[in-house]
């Protein structure tokens, strides 16, 4: 396991690779695990991989199964990014839930504050990337809508 410390808009992180499969990366970021996935596959050692979608570990709990509302396919649309690191304390909405814009989606906490995260457009949520409990990175997607 190789451990590496990355300052990264003033915020301190410590990050573990675990084992890397191929494109896939086990990490573990400030104590949180992830699945990455790099933009290709290493040579023999990585030096340092390029994380380009950070995915919890833990399981997501799965939707109650309805009546299908959506025909796109789970993850198709854009995503809602966290605007900077924190913890979710909340998750509003459900996949196949129809959502407007400036319809609060998920709680963020950052600098012991609550920050609401919106929708930006209208919708269909098409995949939930987070759950409640989950610490996230600036840029991670929260929601996908289409």
């Amino acid at each position: 396991m190789k451990e590496y410390k990355f300052k990264i808009n003033g915020n301190e992180y410590n990050v573990a690779i675990n084992s890397v499969e191929g494109r896939n990366a086990s990490v573990t970021v400030n104590g949180t695990p992830y699945n990455v996935e790099l933009e290709e596959a290493p040579a023999a050692a990585p030096s340092a991989p390029v994380q380009t979608a950070p995915q919890p570990v833990q399981p997501q709990p799965a939707a109650a199964p309805g009546p299908a509302q959506s025909t796109k396919p789970a993850g198709a649309g854009k995503p809602v990014t966290s605007p900077l690191p924190g913890v979710i304390i909340a998750v509003k909405v459900n996949a196949g839930d129809t959502v407007k814009a400036g319809q609060v989606v998920a709680i963020l906490e950052a600098m012991k504050m609550e920050n609401e995260i919106q929708a930006e457009h209208d919708g269909t949520v098409t995949s939930i990337n987070v759950a409640k409990g989950d610490s996230v990175l600036e840029g991670a997607t929260i929601v996908t809508i289409g």
